[in-house]
């Protein structure tokens, strides 16, 4: 982003195209309080942004959740006369959905006159997101009934849908009738849908014969499916034969050590962690740090686990302690370490788990958002079972609602409860 600045401030001229190429970039880039900044001159002098620099900084918007940014859009596209164009509520509608607002995803969804696959895909998908199952498949066939044919991508959300729901047999039934009833060929990402089906309800034998059998190569994201169900379940066994898979495949990659390492850690097999660590630094191997990101007054604060390097983190360490305390007293919190890769004793590992990003991001978010505010966290690891409690304690003890975004689905905590019902 460095060069493209330099680029653009060199250039005499500045068009609309210049100055929406850039606010897009930026956006994409998770520069946000300079996209809205750049937004907010272009209009200042002028100039007005097009349709792809609207869906492109959308889309940004979606990628790490700022969902007020995305709101001042939304205000502007309506007042613009930019929303009867399809590619922009189709990206209006993704935008709420992966920024955990699905009822305005649906009512964008809604209101639009002319509703194309994409429109159509854009809602199943974020319905699926949030574990809302039956009405993303209700969304679906009433997209048959208004005679629009589902694309290869509608399938994959329609199958997603299943998957993180347990629908087992509804999965299997449209996996087995895409060739004949919709013409469409499964691809990798269907056969991927169908391993998360089988593993995450617990079929693990099934997910593996079924991959073993498929007529395609396996990549290594089906494999490390399969080794996140075998996580969930606590296969070691299995989970040692598809991480033979995977290093085949991907000997560098990390996330696949540290989810070995957590099923050896949650079975009390030590020796077994310890090897993978230092397996790992013998390779130079290094693990992914954990990161979660909320937004706070148009402005996008990161945290990192057991990071504390300025007066934000330090705030949020100070908050989350008074937090903990308060859900032990009043919640009954009893801290979950069955998955802290160390041999340590109780108390260093729920020192462990207390420090993870999620936590701290929720609790900057208690400090600094007004009460009756719903709190939005996106991170891009899986959310761990402890925090997963915390959030549930969180929302019954504080009567909050929680969002919280992680690699694979959204998780909607209110009164003590998930939208995942503990499936996930």
């Amino acid at each position: 982003m460095e060069i493209a600045r330099k680029v653009f401030w060199d250039m005499k001229v500045k068009d609309d195209v210049s100055w929406s190429t850039m606010i897009a970039g930026l956006a994409h880039n998770g520069f946000f309080d300079e996209a809205f900044a750049y937004f907010r001159e272009l209009r200042m002098i002028g100039l007005r942004p097009n349709e792809v620099s609207l869906t492109g900084v959308l889309s940004g918007c979606a990628q790490v959740g700022a969902s007020e940014f995305g709101k001042i859009l939304h205000g502007f596209i309506e007042k613009s006369g930019f929303n009867w164009i399809p590619t922009v509520n189709n990206a209006l509608v993704d935008m709420y959905a992966r920024c955990g607002n699905v009822g305005m995803a649906r009512l964008v969804f809604r209101s639009m006159l002319h509703k194309s696959v994409v429109s159509w895909t854009s809602m199943i998908e974020g319905l699926a997101m949030h574990g809302y199952a039956e009405e993303a498949i209700r969304v679906f066939h009433e997209m048959e009934g208004c005679g629009i044919r589902p694309d290869w991508i509608t399938l994959v959300s329609l199958l997603y849908a299943c998957s993180h729901a347990g629908l087992i047999e509804q999965g299997c039934n449209y996996f087995s009738t895409m060739k004949d009833v919709y013409d469409i060929e499964p691809t990798v990402e269907h056969y991927g849908c169908m391993v998360d089906l089988y593993g995450r309800a617990g079929y693990l034998q099934k997910a593996y014969d079924f991959v073993c059998q498929m007529p395609i190569t396996p990549n290594a994201i089906i494999w490390r499916t399969l080794l996140g169900a075998c996580g969930i379940h606590g296969n070691v066994e299995l989970a040692e034969q598809v991480k033979a898979r995977l290093f085949d495949l991907e000997p560098d990659d990390s996330s696949d050590n540290v989810l070995l390492s957590n099923i050896y850690a949650v079975a009390g097999k030590w020796k077994d962690v310890a090897t993978v660590r230092q397996s790992m630094t013998d390779q130079k191997i290094k693990k992914t740090p954990g990161w979660s990101m909320i937004e706070v007054d148009r402005t996008m604060y990161r945290f990192v686990a057991r990071e504390k390097t300025n007066k934000t983190t330090a705030e949020a360490y100070e908050k989350l302690k008074e937090i903990i305390k308060r859900l032990r007293l009043e919640g009954g919190y009893v801290p979950e370490v069955a998955s802290v890769l160390h041999d340590v004793d109780e108390e260093e590992k729920e020192d462990s788990v207390s420090k993870h990003s999620e936590k701290l991001a929720v609790a900057f978010g208690i400090s600094r958002l007004c009460k009756g505010r719903v709190i939005r966290i996106v991170k891009n690891l899986r959310i761990c079972r402890d925090c997963h409690t915390v959030m549930k304690l969180i929302s019954k003890v504080y009567g909050l609602k929680l969002v919280v975004r992680d690699r694979s689905r959204f998780h909607s905590f209110d009164d003590g409860a998930c939208s995942c019902k503990d499936y996930w």
